[in-house]
């Protein structure tokens, strides 16, 4: 009879040996596993060099990103304080050029005087007559006679002092949710005078006090005070830029 003869097939034992004095394992790996080991082991050490290396790329990449938002958030800030500024400003030359519309209206007022007649006023050279302006400096004109607010607004700043328009007498010192101060003057030729500061301001004088053209009523004490000026003539209230007087 033939023998027959065996293969042999190569493999690679591992013995693990307890030093605590239990019986040591013994395992069998085949070559063909240990080829498969070999390169899944170097894939495995790869993919974690690779993601030792990534974390710090990645914390410099999440600074560089929080520098950036930083940045851009700052700009917009400054964008917002700009937009504010221009917005401040085109109010201001909105206003200025109101003023300068209305002012033009001083050259009218001659004739406006000349016709007084005609509507019962008295003419300017009354010492009654309230042609002066309401305040010792002329502040910004802020708005314009309205039928629906039938007096002028101006801007005054501190130490402007309140004066009165004409001879007359301090028929009233109120107030109310609007103006901290209002001062009333009835100047005895049909004409009223009442001054609304919309801020307080400092008080000169009392009610029943008589007093003369350019007279101080009150002091301003805090800048942008504003000023709502009304002129009355015989119970009507009328356009004060129509009464003041330009030398005024």
């Amino acid at each position: 009879m033939k023998r027959q003869k065996h293969k042999h097939e190569d493999s690679f034992s591992i013995l693990l040996i307890s030093h605590t004095g239990r019986d040591g394992r013994q395992f069998h790996i085949s070559p063909f596993t240990l080829r498969l080991l070999v390169p899944a082991s170097v894939i495995v050490c790869a993919l974690i060099i690779g993601l030792i290396v990534q974390i710090p790329v990645s914390h410099r990449q999440r600074q560089l990103l929080s520098a950036r938002l930083a940045q851009q958030e700052e700009t917009i800030r400054t964008l917002e304080k700009e937009k504010e500024a221009l917005s401040s400003e085109n109010k201001a030359l909105a206003r200025e050029n109101e003023f300068l519309v209305l002012a033009g209206k001083s050259g009218e007022e001659e004739a406006i005087l000349a016709s007084a007649g005609d509507e019962g006023e008295e003419p300017p050279s009354d010492p009654a007559f309230p042609g002066l302006s309401p305040s010792s400096e002329m502040g910004m004109l802020m708005a314009a006679y309205t039928e629906d607010e039938p007096y002028i607004s101006i801007n005054t700043h501190t130490e402007n002092n309140l004066i009165a328009a004409g001879d007359g007498t301090v028929t009233a010192i109120t107030s109310d949710e609007t103006y901290p101060l209002i001062i009333e003057l009835e100047h005895g030729n049909g004409y009223q005078t009442r001054y609304m500061c919309r801020q307080m301001a400092e008080l000169r004088l009392e009610e029943n006090t008589q007093v003369k053209a350019g007279d101080i009523l009150a002091v301003i004490t805090s800048d942008n005070t504003q000023l709502d000026y009304q002129v009355i003539y015989e119970g009507a209230p009328i356009d004060p830029l129509n009464v003041i007087d330009a030398k005024g």
